[in-house]
Formats: C-alpha cells, structure tokens, sequence
C-alpha cells in the first residue's frame, strides 16, 4: 500500500488542516479564549497558597494563624479553580463542535474528490486502503482537532505563565529547573523523532491490512471454492504481524515519552525541594514561597509532559492526513474542452477509426482497431480473456482516452462531447453486478432518475424480472442491503439488466450480462433482451457463443488485434478462429 514514510511537508499538513477550521474562527477564538482564562485561573489558584501560608497558616512574623481569614482565603482560592473548571468546560464543548465541523467539511471534499477521479484511480487502489482514509485516517484527524490541539496551546501557555511566576518566586530555584529543561527536551525530542517514523508506518500498515480484510470478505466464497483458507490466513498474519510491529514500535515509543519525562520531572522536583529548603534555612526564603515554587516545579513539567504525550497524536494524525490529502491531490478527470457538445438526441452511430491504446504506455492493448456500428444494430465481441474486449467498451465511455486514433459517435469525436451527455446516452449492465441500500423501485430507477413507477414495472419486465419481484416480501418496496445479498446472483443481474432497460440511452453495452444467469432463465430472458437492445446501438460481449449468434457483426479479437469479422454464418463458413470456438475447437480462456 505504499512506502512506509514520514510527511513529506509536515508544515504544509498542518496548515491544510488548520485551514478547515476557518469556517469557525469565533468558535476556535472563544476556545482559546476559554484555555487562557482557565489558564489564568489555575495559575493564579495556585499562587494564591502563597499569601494564605504565609499570612493565615505561618506568618512570618511568628504570630498565632489565623483560621477565619484561611477560610476566606480558601474560599476565594476555590472561586477562582470554579472559573476554571467552567471555562475549561465551555472550551471542550466549543472545540468539540469545531472539530467536527471540520470533519465533516473533510469526509465531504474527500467524497466529493472520489466522485471526480477516473476510473483509473480505482483500478489501481484498493477498494479497503480508500475506505482506510475515510475511517481511520479521518479519526486520527478528529482525537487531534478536538483535543490535541487545544492541549498543546494550553500546555505552551501554561508553561509560559508557570516560568514567569517561578521568576517571580524565587530566582535561584528557576535556574535549577532551566538546568533540566535541555535534558528533558533533547530526550523527549529523540524519542518523538523514532515515534514520528513508526507511526507513519502504522497508518500504512492499517490501510494495507484493511484493503486485504474487504478484498477477502468481498471475495469469500473464491477462497472457500478454491480451498485457499489456508493462504489466506498466511497473508493476513504476515500483513497482521507487519502491523503488530509497527505499532508496537509506534505506541511504546509514543508511550515511553511520560514514563521519561515523569521520571526526569521527579528529579527536578527533588532538586528543587533540597535547595529550596536551604534557602529557607540559610537565606530566610519564605515557607509558602517554596510551597508555591514546589507546586510550580510540577507545573512546570505537567505541560511539558502533556506536550510530549500529544506528540505521538500528532504524529499519526499528521501521517492520515497526508494520506487523506495524497488521494485529495490526486489529479482529477481531465476537463472537458471548452466548447464542448452535448448531442441531443444522439442516434448512436460508433465508428472507431485505427485505434490504438495501452492502459500504460509500454504496454498496447488494442492495436489499429476499426469497426462502425449502425443506429440499431448488435456488434458483438468474442475472443480469449485479456483480448482487449472490455477494453473497446471503456474507451467508448472515455474512461480512458485513446492514444491514437480517432472514436465518433453520430460523426463527432467523443473527445469532443461532454463525458456527461457521453455517458448519459450509453447504458451498462455489467459482468459484475451491483446494487446500491434501498429499494428494488430505487435501484431500477437509477437507470433514469425521473422514471415513473410505471416505467419501473415494465423495464422490470421487459428483463423478465418482474415475476420474481413481485414474490418478494414487499415487492417493488423490499429493501435491499449488502449489494443485494437477499437476491440471487442471478436475481441481481436481471435488476441490473432492468436498470439498463429503463434508460433511454441509444448506445448499450453488455459485458458477459448473463454470465450470472442459468440457460432457463437466460432463455426466458432471451426476448426480453431483444426487445431491451431493439432501436439500439449494442455492443455485447459474450463467452457463450449461442448470445452472439443474432448479431449483425462479430468480432473476434486476439492480443488486440481484430482477427475475423462478419456474421455468424460468414465466420463459420470461414472455418477460422470463430469456427474453432463454435465447434468447441478451441477454447476462449
């Protein structure tokens, strides 16, 4: 799934994402101004024991304490931790709702980025790394708005405030903690260095055994079929036991950071305590000032531990979202020319005029391809897999372009039409069929969105489906989940053949359509096939010979190349490459 790396541009990560937070600028500026106050608060809470010690607990004149004024003392100290708590409580709730605002504005321009690459783009990505992105990735992303960031300003202005108030206190003692601040910094900064690369590595790991775990679930009843269980436990341990150690590696050095800098911590706490209780002894440094200097000495270092315990959530947030922009940055399909056409109505004459092309450029697929198909007639391609069959029709879509060559739909080159009104006037029914969560009525009608019901109804039966449908739980209105798994594959390929019959599209395209189906039901829907493909441009690709047989002109297709053409008695009579397949001479896989 990629190269296990670090950010390229960890600054130009940040401020991408920062820029989704524009939109709430109040909201990010009342938090910030929520963390200050509290901030503020605690500081000045903490301070406070100094005045109460030293004027109500231990007077430094000697006198009795004074346990009327503590209880004020104490009172006032516990209002100002109250607006602390209280702004700390507005700043969650704010940054929370600003977080989340932001993902959603992310999930939506990822979604809406994946809506405008090229079929190319999922050709060659797993289906399970790009759903990576938009679960884990994205989380990773939201623990950082929403919490980590708001953390790391807090802990930067608490560390501040606590230093000048240390000043403040006691001079002395501040140069024994600014002693400890190189040591704790160069030992958090070696570890965040080691926990930044595995974490990158993790977020890689998590996408490659995610795409692994759909492809596989996805593919199940291949794995059963071919006894590969065993194979696939293989994979998945070593792609599981790759992840196992990158997060090893990944938590415990994103744990270690607190153990280190607590321990390091405690250490400056003990110094501090020994010197400052001479100073009280030798120098007459007040008690409650080294109280206060001691409770600082611990802020001081909470900060700086918490910063190093968010480092490693800004790590893996860092390493999702170069992941979530990598996909964003991809570059989209290519625009349409300026002046562009729209056919309206496209009669549906196709002519490829010496095609050529190759997915990759040092490789050809189709070579020096040219046919013409009439308004209404059936062309049919036949020839082994990986002959360039499926190919012709996706070029006919300008999924791809050609890299030579010239296609023409009603005699104007398709590279000069608008892909929607292209494609708006080509239907597919697939070898792979697929249907989307809701109702048998919606999945028909996504064919033609504004189709009546009555529509539905005979699209339903002009591909002999409406006779199953109506045996469902709630007919046209039974809900369909999991791509259809309450259906038959069978049952699925004829709502997807309806699908195609309700478009008024004049050009369609059949790719292996009744693979799925068995000869009965292939035979019941033999007429209603014809009727789907009558007026039309067809273009059918097909391992079983018996659906060609009707067809104006067939193909035949070998490394590319188109080797026979002519109807099916031509070919036959030819007693070449067609014959052999017909008579069984010759198989096609």
């Amino acid at each position: 799934m990629g190269p296990k790396r670090m950010p390229k541009d960890a600054k130009q990560t940040v401020r991408r994402l920062l820029g989704y937070l524009n939109e709430d600028k109040g909201k990010l500026m009342l938090a910030f101004l929520c963390v200050i106050v509290n901030t503020i608060a605690t500081l000045a809470g903490s301070y406070m024991l100094r005045p109460i010690i030293n004027t109500y607990i231990a007077p430094v004149d000697g006198s009795r304490g004074d346990a009327a004024g503590l209880a004020r003392g104490l009172g006032v100290m516990a209002l100002v931790y109250l607006l602390g708590v209280i702004t700390n409580y507005f700043q969650a709730k704010v940054m929370l709702t600003v977080a989340q605002n932001a993902l959603q504005k992310l999930r939506e321009d990822l979604f809406i980025k994946l809506q405008s690459l090229p079929v190319r783009y999922y050709d060659t990505n797993s289906n399970g790394d790009i759903m990576s992105r938009f679960t884990n990735d994205v989380d990773t992303i939201g623990n950082m708005l929403s919490s980590t960031l708001v953390q790391l300003f807090s802990g930067a202005l608490s560390l501040v405030g606590t230093f000048l108030l240390m000043v403040y206190t006691n001079l002395y003692l501040t140069v024994i903690t600014l002693v400890m601040i190189p040591l704790m910094m160069k030992a958090g900064g070696a570890v965040a260095r080691r926990s930044q690369k595995y974490f990158s590595a993790q977020q890689y790991s998590l996408g490659a055994l995610n795409g692994y775990i759909e492809e596989t679930i996805t593919g199940q009843k291949v794995v059963k079929v071919f006894c590969h269980e065993e194979v696939a436990r293989e994979e998945f341990s070593i792609l599981n036991g790759e992840l196992r150690e990158n997060q090893i590696r990944a938590q415990f050095f994103g744990g270690i950071m607190g153990p280190v800098m607590g321990n390091l911590s405690q250490v400056n706490y003990s110094l501090t305590a020994c010197i400052g209780g001479l100073l009280c002894v030798v120098k007459g440094f007040d008690v409650g000032g080294l109280t206060v200097f001691l409770n600082f000495s611990r802020q001081f270092s909470r900060p700086i531990n918490e910063i190093s315990m968010q480092i490693s959530n800004v790590f893996s947030a860092l390493a999702g979202a170069e992941r979530v922009f990598h996909v964003m940055d991809e570059a989209p399909e290519p625009a349409d020319e300026a002046d562009a056409r729209v056919l309206e109505p496209m009669e549906g004459h196709v002519v490829f005029e010496d095609v050529t092309f190759g997915y990759v450029p040092e490789k050809t697929i189709l070579k020096h391809i040219s046919l013409y198909a009439k308004p209404g007639q059936k062309i049919a391609f036949v020839g082994s897999t990986g002959a360039g069959k499926t190919t012709i029709t996706n070029l006919l879509n300008r999924f791809y372009d050609i890299q030579s060559g010239r296609i023409t739909i009603d005699g104007v080159d398709i590279r000069r039409l608008s892909r929607e009104s292209l494609r708006k006037n080509i239907a597919m029914v697939l070898q792979d069929t697929h249907l989307f969560t809701g109702t048998v009525r919606e999945n028909i009608r996504y064919g033609r969105l504004d189709a009546t019901d009555e529509e539905v109804i005979q699209a339903a039966k002009t591909a002999s489906a409406h006779s199953f449908i109506m045996r469902l739980p709630q007919g046209y209105d039974t809900m369909l989940e999991g791509d259809g798994a309450n259906l038959s594959q069978g049952q699925r390929q004829l709502l997807n053949i309806a699908r195609a019959a309700i478009s008024k599209a004049p050009i369609l395209i059949l790719d292996e359509a009744t693979s799925s189906v068995d000869t009965r039901t292939e035979k019941h829907i033999e007429h209603g096939m014809d009727r789907l493909m009558a007026n039309r441009t067809t273009f059918v690709i097909a391992h079983r010979l018996s659906t060609v047989r009707n067809a104006n002109a067939i193909m035949v297709l070998e490394n590319g190349e188109i080797i026979e053409r002519g109807d099916h008695e031509e070919l036959v009579a030819h007693k070449g490459r067609y014959y052999q397949l017909h008579t069984g001479l010759s198989e096609l896989d």
